[in-house]
């Protein structure tokens, strides 16, 4: 792909712009508080564009474009029952918890629910998952720049890290949020004409079904194998997925997004940052209006990428192959953008798509940075210090974190679509974790050594179902068998899904029978921790139509409305 002096300018005017940011916001990083919680001062809308664009990284733009090539529109089920509902219950139920309880992290919520070694626990494997995220964002960055620049992977990632290092490590989560603002318009205006020119080039909505009614039945499908969400669904031979509506339904519409929505503290941390809890509440609702509309911009580009493949004779596009012969789905939106976009608006594009990628990046980092900080250094390795020693532990945090990402980065080159490997790592830690949420904010009977030993056997659990499976023409590996194979999955994502109920199941199962073996706290204890033991917030003074239930009511509408139209 050539660029010209205009495409360069506008990429190196944003590179500029993020890193100001940084060092703009450094002489207010005085206490931990600004660093790491934006010292709980951002109003609603921009802690929800936030809390939207922490999930819009490499995941979500390049691994939901990989996902419309490989599984078709069935991808929208991330968004409208996998995120949607999820981010209603954590606006609800769970953020009075969170920001009421005053807790600097969810490993310290859990800390309060439970006991230390339950918050030791979970720090440290989200420690971990955060930092494969961060690889997965660097990833994409050195796929991009090097298919399409001809940059050098490793030379790609490395510039990356550096500017994401400069921007965290001086602006802390203040300069993630406000370049995460700056990233969410940067999408939507670089990928909505994408779009539109796909659409018009490939004969709108009909001309798309037409074209992937083709790829269905020549791979052995119903027609609208790519293009319904719901019809194809009784079995998972039945659609490109490879997944039945109860593993769909349980495995991503309850245990991956309901444990990523409500306890990730990637997303979470986002809200805690709100200047009220009326704030805090609104920000996942907020976030949830374009959530919903996001389908559109990501996952239609997949869709048409793989439909120009299917006619590359014709059309002149074709996506990449790996050595496998399998295609590169992660180069859907990259190959589309120099397919269609010119002069300009090629570089706005690019613009976009990097910015998504150390966006994520950053958003994963200033977790880390928490987390470490927080729930690993300050509990277990130097009580005692000051807040200025804690704010320079945090700085240090960032650069370790970025290091590992380094590392991570070349793990994620195994896999042909990167929201497989995501959910597989989301299936290890937050799949356990939001059963032992889920019994802790709303079981007070829940123990702290039920919950310890829930987590662990969720993990193992997962560790155990992923051992024993592979998915269709894999090796053992990464992707699993590691024990041997018992069950073959269609997909890679359809042994995702099945790993996360057994890991959700095994937690839950296992955190009650501790609990009801081991003593209870006293009811005094859980004020505030616990729904039946806690005040509910008041709306009585709020005007009807800001109230965090009818908003929620109306998003959970729209939400069901777009299933029943795509179905």
């Amino acid at each position: 792909m050539k660029l010209t002096f205009i495409d360069w300018a506008i990429m190196l005017i944003y590179f500029v712009f993020v890193v100001g940011i940084g060092f703009a916001l450094k002489r207010y990083m005085k206490t931990t508080t600004d660093f790491f919680l934006s010292g709980r001062s951002l109003p609603a809308w921009i802690a929800g564009l936030a809390f939207l664009s922490a999930n819009l990284g490499a995941q979500e733009v390049i691994g939901m474009g990989a996902s419309g090539a490989k599984y078709g529109i069935m991808t929208s089920h991330f968004y409208w029952i996998g995120a949607v509902p999820a981010m209603v219950f954590l606006a609800i139920f769970m953020m009075p918890f969170y920001y009421g309880s005053r807790a600097r992290s969810v490993p310290e919520y859990l800390k309060l629910r439970f006991d230390e070694k339950t918050r030791g626990f979970n720090a440290i494997s989200f420690a971990a998952m955060t930092v494969f995220s961060s690889g997965i964002s660097l990833y994409a960055v050195g796929l991009l720049l090097g298919s399409l620049l001809g940059w050098d992977f490793s030379f790609s990632i490395l510039v990356s890290a550096v500017i994401v290092l400069i921007y965290v490590f001086t602006g802390g989560l203040t300069s993630a949020i406000y370049n995460e603002v700056l990233q969410f318009f940067l999408i939507v205006f670089g990928f909505a004409p994408l779009v539109i020119l796909g659409l018009i080039d490939i004969g709108g909505w009909a001309g798309l079904q037409s074209r992937l009614a083709t790829i269905a039945t020549s791979n052995g499908f119903a027609p609208g194998a790519w293009t319904d969400s719901w019809s194809h669904m009784a079995s998972a031979s039945d659609n490109p997925m490879g997944v039945e509506w109860f593993g769909l339904a349980m495995g991503l519409g309850f245990v991956l997004s309901f444990g990523y929505w409500c306890t990730d503290f990637l997303v979470v941390q986002r809200a805690m940052a709100a200047d009220s809890m009326s704030a805090a509440r609104r920000t996942p609702l907020v976030a949830s209006v374009p959530k919903m509309l996001f389908p559109f911009l990501v996952i239609l580009p997949g869709m048409i990428a793989i439909a120009l493949t299917s006619q590359a004779s014709e059309t002149g596009f074709a996506l990449p192959q790996k050595p496998d012969g399998t295609y590169n789905y992660d180069m859907a939106i990259p190959m589309m953008l120099g397919h269609y976009f010119p002069t300009g608006m090629l570089g706005l594009g690019l613009t976009a798509l990097i910015a998504s990628f150390m966006s994520g990046m950053a958003g994963n980092v200033t977790a880390f940075n928490t987390v470490w900080t927080y729930d690993i250094y300050q509990s277990y390795i130097k009580r005692d210090a000051s807040d200025e020693h804690y704010l320079w532990i945090g700085r240090m945090a960032t650069v370790f974190g970025i290091a590992v990402s380094v590392a991570a980065a070349y793990v994620a080159t195994r896999f042909n679509n990167i929201m497989d490997m995501l959910q597989l790592v989301f299936a290890f830690v937050n799949a356990p974790l939001f059963a032992t949420f889920l019994l802790g904010m709303f079981w007070k009977r829940a123990t702290g050594h039920g919950a310890f030993f829930g987590l662990i056997s969720g993990t193992l659990a997962a560790a155990v179902h992923h051992g024993l499976t592979l998915p269709m023409a894999a090796v053992a590996g990464i992707k699993g068998g590691w024990f041997g194979v018992v069950h073959v999955y269609p997909s890679e994502m359809a042994q995702n899904f099945w790993t996360a109920i057994f890991a959700w199941t095994s937690c839950f199962v296992v955190t009650i029978l501790i609990s009801l073996a081991t003593a209870r706290r006293e009811e005094k204890e859980l004020v505030g921790l616990v729904y039946s033991l806690t005040e509910r917030p008041k709306e009585e003074n709020v005007v009807w139509y800001k109230r965090p239930t009818i908003a929620a009511i109306v998003v959970l509408f729209f939400a069901l409305v777009l299933n029943i139209i795509f179905w």
